[in-house]
């Protein structure tokens, strides 16, 4: 059999684990059909080797794994979201791959370094686009020459898709719900703001970049294009057919495909403050992870699970799939200009990729921080000025004591606050 990969490479024609039978766990929480297959393809090569890809829900996820790394067992490979990076990093083993191979097949991958060793990187990038119903579009008189470059356009265009029927809302415009702080955390960008002062460690919170995005968002609700009673989530109202426009990330689009396959879909890249005029930052971004390998497992596992990563690492075709499924542009170069990730909707809208920032894995309380922080201005009327204070006072006592050093200060244009 060929030996496959560039740079990264994996040779078949050899034996695993000496030809002696062994089964490993992979744990997962979405596409485990898709993961499933590739475990298979590559017990084809190795028939001596089983692979069983565990579904573990979400919800559970992050209980479950940490806990079982920390007490010594555990699933050999398992899945990974660099906002559990903390969680994770110490029971992981590190990649046995030469960092500078990975870094020439793999885009950012030099950024997963911690002293020298690599224990994950991207399979692909992926941010934020506004997705609209074509048929509401056209239903509203709208055009392809109606798509809104800046902030102010599409407010405009929010209202023009908005149905009412008296004081009742039957269409919103535009529904955030539940998804306000997923915007949050990239759109301060656009006005200069990043998440962490100068340092790289100071959250970077509550100020008036943050308070601009909050208030441009409670303004267009406060026209009436939108109503935080209108469907507990904007992705579940947009899907249902209710709602014209929504903010979501790329995943999105796999879960219209599969929940949603009858719903007609585009995508626009978000808008900026000012026409013709780039801003410091489109969106932020993250990277769709490649699993990790527990460093608890024994050493027979450890050397299967080796193997299977450069397999996983130098399958072209599955990269391939993987970065339709989870729409993201391939991290892996060898595939990055093939011209099928033109043809997704989500992928065409965005923009430059050098106008996104990674800050790293930052920890999840910002997620969580910033969507109570949401949840307090729309539903319990708290002022956004002490809505900001608050998420700013969370955060940096979550992070009291933390080693957290954002990757910011990489970001080409990166100009500290």
């Amino acid at each position: 059999m060929p030996i496959a990969g560039v740079n990264v490479t994996y040779d078949p024609n050899t034996l695993v684990n000496d030809g002696k039978p062994i089964e490993l766990d992979w744990w997962a929480w979405t596409n485990v059909e898709q993961f499933q297959a590739i475990a298979d393809a590559y017990s084809e090569i190795h028939p001596n080797v089983v692979i069983n890809v565990v579904n573990q829900p979400w919800e559970d996820y992050w209980t479950k794994l940490p806990l079982e790394l920390q007490s010594g067992g555990g699933p050999a490979l398992f899945n990974v979201h660099n906002s559990q990076h903390e969680n994770l990093i110490a029971n992981m083993e590190p990649y046995d791959i030469d960092p500078a191979d990975l870094e020439a097949d793999y885009a950012g991958a030099a950024s997963h370094l911690i002293d020298g060793e690599t224990h994950y990187i991207d399979l692909g990038l992926m941010s934020g686009a506004i997705y609209y119903n074509t048929d509401m579009w056209e239903a509203a008189g709208l055009t392809d020459a109606d798509i809104p470059t800046t902030w102010d356009e599409f407010r405009e265009v929010a209202k023009a898709l908005t149905i009412r029927d008296g004081d009742q809302l039957r269409q919103a415009g535009f529904n955030f719900n539940s998804g306000g702080h997923t915007m949050q955390a990239g759109l301060a960008y656009q006005l200069g703001q990043n998440l962490f002062e100068a340092d790289g460690s100071t959250p970077a919170i509550d100020n008036e970049a943050n308070l601009e995005v909050i208030q441009r968002f409670v303004d267009i609700y406060a026209d009436g294009s939108g109503d935080p009673d209108f469907g507990a989530a904007g992705t579940d109202s947009f899907g249902q057919g209710l709602s014209a426009m929504t903010y979501a990330w790329g995943w999105f689009s796999g879960t219209l495909k599969n929940d949603y396959p009858d719903l007609n879909w585009s995508a626009f890249q978000t808008p900026v403050p000012e026409a013709g005029e780039t801003p410091y930052a489109l969106d932020r971004y993250n990277g769709e992870s490649t699993f990790g390998i527990n460093a608890n497992a024994s050493d027979a596992e450890k050397e299967v699970a080796q193997d299977f990563l450069r397999y996983f690492l130098t399958d072209a075709e599955s990269m391939k799939e993987l970065s339709l499924i989870f729409s993201v542009f391939p991290a892996y170069k060898p595939i990055a200009d093939d011209p099928v990730f033109a043809e997704n909707p989500a992928l065409a809208a965005f923009g430059e990729i050098d106008r996104y920032i990674w800050p790293g894995p930052i920890p999840a309380t910002f997620e969580t921080t910033t969507a109570t922080m949401w949840e307090e201005i729309l539903f319990n009327g708290v002022a956004p000025e002490e809505a900001l204070a608050a998420a700013q006072a969370t955060i940096e006592k979550d992070l009291s004591g933390k080693d957290f050093v954002s990757s910011e200060g990489l970001y080409a244009f990166y100009s500290g606050n």
